[in-house]
């Protein structure tokens, strides 16, 4: 089963937990065993998993790479997003997920994260349900 979601981001860089919808549709699915696709079909943004117990990861996540990878430097790209477009390329545009017993196998304290490093915009992402 396919299932398309809309958000908007609110900020430049923003890490928003899409955890809720990936079990929404692994609900609606009926799957008992298989995969899950997480997808973001957008050149600056991301998906990836990580720590949802603390916000101040998220933070720090930020602030490292806006340290490592600045909007302001000498990049080429005429729309002054070059940083944008090389975070997303860190982390990738897709996370696969394993359902086991109808659950979403997750460690505790992780959350599925979409990253958005070049907001504020409205982003979609997909997520595709594979029976196994």
């Amino acid at each position: 089963m396919f299932f398309e979601y809309s958000l908007k981001t609110k900020f430049r860089e923003e890490l928003i937990d899409i955890s809720s919808q990936i079990r929404e549709s692994l609900e609606k699915s009926k799957v008992l065993e298989g995969i899950i696709v997480v997808f973001t079909p957008h050149t600056t943004s991301a998906i990836t998993i990580n720590e949802n117990a603390d916000p101040s990861v998220k933070k720090d996540i930020i602030k490292f790479l806006n340290e490592k990878i600045p909007s302001n430097y000498d990049f080429s790209h005429y729309e002054g997003n070059s940083d944008a477009h090389l975070k997303s390329s860190f982390f990738g545009p897709s996370l696969t997920l394993i359902v086991k017993n109808g659950k979403l196998i997750l460690g505790t304290w992780q959350g599925v994260y979409f990253c958005e490093f070049d907001g504020p915009k409205s982003r979609n992402f997909y997520v595709k349900v594979i029976r196994g």
